[in-house]
C-alpha cells in the first residue's frame, strides 16, 4: 500500500502538490467530452431528425460527416503549426467560439447549402479547439507519463459516448433547433473556462515535464529542445511514414464500425436495434477501459508493439462480428474492438511525442493528419460502396479486416529514427 501511494505521489504530486500538468489533463478530459457528446456522436440522432424534416438521403447526410473529417485533415498542417508558433490556447479560444458559433448557426438551417455551411464551421471549430491543440500541451507538460496523461484526457470521448442518451431526451423535448441552440450555449460557457486552464510549456512556471524542477544548465551544455525533430526532419524519416500509414489503416476499422456496424446488426445478422445499442454500449465501456490500460501499458512497454498487438485485435474483432452467427461472437468483437481502440488511441500521441519530440509537435501531427484522415473518410465509403454492390457488409468488413492486419505491420517496421544532432554540432 506504502509503494503504490509513493508511486502515485511521484506521479501527481512530485513538488508535495498536485502538478498543474494534471489539471490540463482534466481540463482537455472536459473539452474533448463536449465534442463527443454535442457532436460526433450525437450526429446519428441528428441525422434522423434532419431526415424527417428536409427528406434527405443518407448519402447526403453523411457526405457532411465525411467532408468534415476531410476538412480536419487538410487543416492539420496549418493548425499545427499556429500551435507550435502561439501556443495552444488562443487557438482553443478561437476553435471553441467557432464550435458554438457554428450550433448557432446549425439551429438555422433551412437549406441544404446551410447546412453544409454550419457542418463546416462546427468541424473547424472543434478541430481548433479540440484533439490535436490540446495533445500538443500534452506531450510538452508530459515525458515519463505521456502516454498515462494522454490516456486519461481521452476518457472524456468516452464519457461523452455515454451521454449521448441526454442528448436523445433533450431532442425529444424541445426539438433539433433548440438542442443545437443549448449545445452552443453549452461549448461557449463550459468550454472557455476549460481552455483557460491549458498552458502550452511547463517552463512558464518554472518547471520541466512531469513536474520536475530544472536544474542550472551549463554554458555548453545543449538546450533540451535541439534534440528534437523540426516537421521537415521528421517528414524524412520512415517512421513518420509509418507510424502515419499505420494510423490511417486503424481508423479505417473504427469509422467503418462508427457509421455501419448498427445497420450490419440490425439488416444484416437480424440483431434487434435495441440489442444494437447493448453492443455499442459495450464497445464503450471497453474502450474507455483500454483508455486506461493504454496508458499504463505504454509509459512501460514498447509503445510500437502494443500497437500492432492491438491491430490484431482490431482485426480479429471485425472478422467475429462480419461473420456472426451468435451473440457472444459479437460481445467478443466489442471486447477486442473496443479494448484494441482503447488502447491504441493515445498511444498514437505518445509514440510520436517519443520519437519526435515535443517542441514541432503540433507541425509534425498536423502533416499526419493529411495521411490518417484517408482512413477516417475512406473506412464508411469502402464498407459502404462494397454493401451495395453485393447487397450486404461481409466482403466490406473482412476486407477491412485484413487491412488492419497489415496496420500490425506498419507498426512494427516502425523503428526509432535517430535523432538530429544538436543545432551547435550542426554549425548552428
Amino acid at each position: 500500500m506504502n509503494s503504490l501511494r509513493q508511486r502515485f505521489d511521484t506521479m501527481v504530486r512530485p513538488q508535495g502538490h498536485v502538478f498543474y500538468g494534471w489539471w490540463i489533463v482534466a481540463a482537455a478530459g472536459g473539452v474533448q467530452y463536449l465534442a463527443s457528446v454535442l457532436w460526433m456522436q450525437s450526429y446519428g440522432a441528428y441525422v434522423v431528425l434532419l431526415q424527417s424534416d428536409f427528406g434527405w438521403s443518407k448519402t447526403v447526410l453523411a457526405g457532411a460527416f465525411a467532408l468534415t473529417r476531410v476538412e480536419s485533415g487538410l487543416l492539420g498542417p496549418l493548425q499545427g503549426w499556429l500551435v507550435d508558433r502561439f501556443g495552444p490556447r488562443p487557438i482553443l479560444q478561437i476553435g471553441t467560439l467557432l464550435f458554438g458559433l457554428g450550433f448557432v448557426l446549425f439551429s438555422q438551417v433551412n437549406s441544404l447549402l446551410t447546412f453544409y455551411l454550419s457542418f463546416a464551421l462546427i468541424a473547424l471549430g472543434s478541430s481548433l479547439g479540440g484533439f490535436a491543440t490540446l495533445m500538443v500541451s500534452l506531450v510538452n507538460w508530459f515525458s515519463r507519463y505521456r502516454a498515462t496523461a494522454v490516456s486519461i484526457s481521452q476518457v472524456g470521448y468516452a464519457l461523452g459516448g455515454f451521454s449521448v442518451p441526454l442528448v436523445i431526451l433533450l431532442l425529444e423535448a424541445v426539438g433539433w433547433r433548440t438542442t443545437a441552440l443549448i449545445s452552443g450555449a453549452i461549448v461557449v460557457l463550459v468550454g472557455m473556462p476549460l481552455v483557460q486552464v491549458v498552458r502550452h510549456r511547463p517552463g512558464e512556471i518554472g518547471l520541466l515535464a512531469d513536474g520536475v524542477v530544472p536544474r542550472p544548465r551549463g554554458a555548453h551544455e545543449p538546450h533540451p529542445l535541439s534534440l528534437d525533430f523540426t516537421a521537415r526532419q521528421a517528414m524524412r524519416t520512415a517512421a513518420f511514414w509509418l507510424i502515419s500509414a499505420g494510423h490511417a489503416v486503424s481508423l479505417l476499422t473504427v469509422s467503418a464500425v462508427m457509421v455501419h456496424l448498427v445497420p450490419h446488426l440490425t439488416e444484416g445478422l437480424g440483431f434487434t436495434l435495441p440489442m444494437a445499442g447493448v453492443a455499442i454500449a459495450l464497445m464503450t465501456a471497453f474502450q474507455m477501459t483500454g483508455q486506461l490500460l493504454g496508458g499504463y501499458l505504454g509509459d512501460r512497454m514498447n509503445k510500437r508493439i502494443v500497437c500492432a498487438l492491438c491491430m490484431v485485435g482490431h482485426a480479429v474483432g471485425l472478422a467475429l462480428v462480419t461473420f456472426a452467427t451468435n451473440w457472444w461472437m459479437v460481445v467478443a468483437f466489442a471486447a477486442l474492438h473496443g479494448l484494441a481502440w482503447g488502447i491504441r488511441g493515445p498511444l498514437m500521441v505518445a509514440l510520436r511525442a517519443d520519437y519526435f519530440g515535443p517542441s514541432s509537435f503540433g507541425t509534425i501531427m498536423g502533416f499526419s493528419s493529411l495521411i490518417v484522415m484517408f482512413g477516417m473518410s475512406g473506412g464508411p465509403l469502402i464498407a459502404g460502396y462494397m454493401a451495395d454492390v453485393s447487397g450486404n457488409y461481409e466482403s466490406g468488413l473482412a476486407l477491412l479486416a485484413g487491412c488492419a492486419l497489415l496496420g500490425s505491420v506498419l507498426f512494427l517496421a516502425a523503428a526509432p529514427p535517430v535523432r538530429p544532432a544538436p543545432a551547435r554540432a550542426q554549425g548552428a
